[in-house]
């Protein structure tokens, strides 16, 4: 593998690391064998099930200590999670559109949730890509979340399977589009609505056609750079502040999913490999932006 290492493996399908106030990193595992919510000990020794949900997604904390987590399937969900294993369904839809996907999640300036789904069911979507189908009839969308009234309201739809997001150090929102490769930005306006879908980067290297491959989950660097997981591309591609590729950190699979930073002063970032089954650890000397969390 390139400059990092293996901090934890035999996971099943993982996604959404989230450091804990403990040193531990929660994470998610998709596989149809495990559907697990889970917490990784702080020195990545040992690992304890939280509880099983179906196939969780996404995953963010709140300052309450509660974690959220996108549910992508039984029955395409937002849940809330206890790290004591208590889970609850708390929106299965937004302004009378049922969620399909829900895929990420992040919080945003205001404190509500902003949510991803991707417009496509999970089983449409992988029988569509294993058969090599091209012209499927994809949705996706970009909630917010009003964790008060718990409404969801549609502030953009249309993408071409909305993915991961996180907003910038310009307090801008920046969503992954898998299908097209492509990263968007919208200005965040502080009533919550966006501003219009940009064109921000291209996070695919064009000059490798093999299979298909798309953007999955991003981080933000104090700097401002965006690193963002490739799938299919075995990579976190890292996009400067002007939208140009900085830089492509490989890992030790195809199928980087997601990424987080570590404990302010570490400069490391932690990357979910679903191929792999593995929580990689790379030394990047950059620290995280500080994570948006609930009012």
């Amino acid at each position: 593998m390139a400059s990092g290492t293996i901090f934890h493996d035999g996971l099943g399908e993982p996604e959404g690391p989230v450091l804990l106030d403990d040193g531990s990193w929660g994470v998610v595992e998709m596989s149809p064998e495990t559907g697990h919510v889970s917490v990784i000990s702080p020195d990545g020794s040992s690992k304890r099930v939280v509880v099983k949900t179906g196939r969780p997604n996404g995953m963010v904390q709140d300052r309450n200590g509660k974690l959220w987590v996108a549910e992508s399937m039984n029955p395409p969900s937002l849940l809330m999670v206890d790290l004591d294993g208590h889970s609850e369904v708390v929106l299965t839809e937004g302004q009378g559109a049922e969620f399909l996907f829900p895929n990420d999640l992040a919080f945003g300036p205001d404190g509500a949730l902003y949510m991803t789904d991707s417009g496509i069911h999970r089983n449409a979507f992988q029988s569509a890509r294993d058969s090599g189908q091209a012209d499927l009839e994809i949705d996706g969308k970009i909630f917010r979340i009003d964790l008060l009234t718990m409404t969801a309201t549609i502030l953009d739809e249309g993408l071409q399977f909305a993915n991961g997001l996180a907003f910038g150090i310009d307090n801008a929102l920046y969503v992954t589009d898998t299908v097209t490769g492509l990263l968007h930005r919208y200005e965040w306006n502080g009533d919550g609505t966006l501003g219009p879908r940009e064109d921000f980067a291209d996070l695919i290297d064009r000059s490798q056609e093999s299979g298909p491959k798309g953007g999955d989950g991003l981080a933000v660097g104090e700097n401002g750079y965006l690193y963002c997981t490739v799938v299919g591309q075995g990579d976190v591609t890292v996009i400067d502040t002007d939208g140009y590729v900085a830089e492509r950190i490989l890992v030790a699979g195809d199928q980087p999913t997601n990424v987080a930073f570590g404990a302010h002063g570490s400069g490391d970032i932690y990357i979910t490999v679903k191929d792999a089954g593995t929580l990689e650890r790379h030394h990047v000397g950059v620290d995280g932006l500080p994570l948006l969390v609930s009012k």
